[in-house]
């Protein structure tokens, strides 16, 4: 069986080489996959894909004119995907939950970093500036943080914060009453907390959750962390809180527009994205460019994760992380085939 693997970084090429050991033929290419790119998946019988793919309703044509009925994604969000366009033709697999460790500890890596300087310390140690001024920070217990999405990143998240000793406020549309935190409107989130930490899937529901509007009803100050979806945020509000001063410092793994810009090398030719590169210039803003996920740890299981992913999506078996999007009530046996632990379709 042949996989076409898009947007292939070396880092991917280790773990999937090391993972697969000769079961699938896999061609590596390193560009997004596109209505432009998707020819290049001809003659494959499944694609493998990742967050900054645009999977459209002309790249799923595509795929079911080329007899590819199987997209597996190696991560866990799937906003990329027009999954109405893929019914009866492609059958979408992901990896839930991969890496929860591996993203709430680079979320509280941002968190320390800002609240401590540490980035600003760095950069003036190496010019041998070991003076003190300006990096006065504070202390973590004691504080009240807000945690948008109690999965099991957010669950993690929770965990962590309550090592700190910090008051943990949390919303959640489904929440998990065995968790140590406190669920509260997301108003009251929003003006309780000293630093509030997304974790939260990309919706239609939740696209710009972080607004002009919900802004205004944070504490002065705020800190606003992502390590989820670039979506959540509206960024040109985010920019103008910094500006002026209502947020008093945002740490960034995922941005809006990030498809263009993030996982490429982009030091000799510079970007095009204004808000971009004015969050980049801000002292009080950290951005990381999506690697919270990127630990050996994770990767070794999104490699697992998504070789099963192919394995039963190619002899139409039943699996868990097929994403199921027509059927209304997914608990009737009768309606859902999933619920009957078979194939979507």
């Amino acid at each position: 069986m042949k996989i076409a693997f898009f947007d292939a970084k070396e880092y991917d090429k280790s773990s999937f080489d090391r993972i697969n050991n000769g079961r699938y033929d896999i061609t590596y290419f390193d560009v997004l996959l596109n209505k432009d790119t998707v020819v290049l998946a001809k003659g494959f019988d499944a694609v493998c894909a990742f967050v900054n793919d645009k999977i459209d309703k002309d790249v799923l044509d595509k795929l079911n004119e080329y007899n590819i009925h199987v997209l597996a994604l190696r991560c866990a969000g799937y906003n990329n995907v027009d999954v109405k366009a893929a019914y009866k033709k492609v059958h979408i697999l992901t990896v839930p939950g991969y890496a929860p460790e591996a993203i709430a500890e680079h979320a509280f890596a941002l968190i320390n970093s800002l609240t401590r300087h540490i980035h600003k310390a760095y950069n003036r140690v190496r010019d041998f500036n070991f003076s003190l001024n300006g990096l006065t920070g504070f202390n973590l217990s004691g504080k009240t943080i807000g945690v948008i999405g109690t999965g099991k990143i957010g669950k993690v998240m929770i965990n962590i914060a309550n090592g700190y000793g910090m008051k943990v406020l949390a919303y959640d549309l489904f929440p998990n009453h065995n968790l140590n935190c406190t669920y509260v409107s997301l108003d009251e989130l929003y003006k309780e907390s000293d630093i509030i930490t997304l974790h939260a899937p990309l919706t239609s529901d939740n696209y710009h959750l972080i607004n002009s509007d919900a802004i205004s009803k944070m504490k002065d100050g705020v800190m606003i962390i992502n390590t989820s979806r670039g979506g959540l945020i509206d960024s040109h509000a985010l920019f103008d809180g910094l500006k002026s001063k209502k947020i008093g410092a945002a740490g960034l793994d995922v941005y809006e527009e990030e498809s263009d810009v993030f996982f490429i090398d982009k030091s000799l030719e510079g970007i095009n994205d204004d808000i971009l590169s004015l969050l980049i210039s801000m002292p009080n803003v950290i951005v990381t460019s999506h690697q919270a996920y990127l630990t050996t740890e994770a990767l070794e299981e999104i490699a697992k994760v998504t070789i099963d992913n192919l394995d039963k999506g190619l002899n139409d078996d039943y699996s868990p992380n097929e994403v199921c999007y027509m059927c209304k009530n997914k608990n009737d046996l009768n309606a859902c085939l999933k619920a009957r632990k078979k194939s979507c379709w």
